[in-house]
């Protein structure tokens, strides 16, 4: 049974991490410290339940592979942010935002279903380079290295979250 009374002093810690890495990142977490934080403990609750910070806004499956593209950040947040000013939940916003010259509201869900989701998609496209190019499913950001990196520099995403986008000869 996983405790969902996770220590405030967790949520804080986890809190001032994450808003760091989203301003070293370009990104901005949500200025509602209160509502942010709620978030943070669903994403603390979801990790010690499934081993894994999913989205707190979103059914995850318990399996992390199935599970890759909704890992906060979620593949999808770069494009709500530009599209809505938000992501799903919430947690990232646009400057405007933060300057209180947008709000935020409801968006719709940009995730495929289970079914789009598994079709298997291409594994490389060809090449004759001589390392394999990674890609950053959240960001988009590209490495050309044996392996992809531990963590993306520009968005923070772990290293599950790469895919080969080239595969070296």
């Amino acid at each position: 049974m996983v405790d969902e009374k996770i220590k405030q002093s967790v949520i804080d810690s986890t809190y001032t991490r994450l808003n760091d890495e989203a301003l070293a990142g370009g990104y901005n977490l949500n200025p509602d410290t209160e509502s942010t934080k709620d978030l943070v403990h669903g994403l603390l609750v979801n990790e010690a339940r499934y081993g894994y910070p999913s989205c707190p806004c979103r059914l995850a499956s318990g399996k992390r592979e199935e599970d890759l593209d909704i890992i906060c950040p979620c593949d999808y947040r770069d494009a709500d942010v530009v599209e809505f000013d938000t992501c799903y939940c919430g947690l990232y916003v646009s400057k405007p935002v933060v300057e209180g010259k947008k709000t935020i509201g409801m968006i719709p869900e940009r995730r495929p279903n289970k079914e789009s989701r598994t079709q298997k998609r291409p594994s490389s496209i060809g090449s004759a380079l001589p390392y394999t190019v990674w890609r950053c499913s959240v960001c988009g950001y590209l490495c050309a290295r044996e392996n992809p990196p531990e963590i993306c520099p520009i968005c923070k995403a772990r290293k599950e979250r790469f895919e080969k986008f080239i595969h070296g000869s």
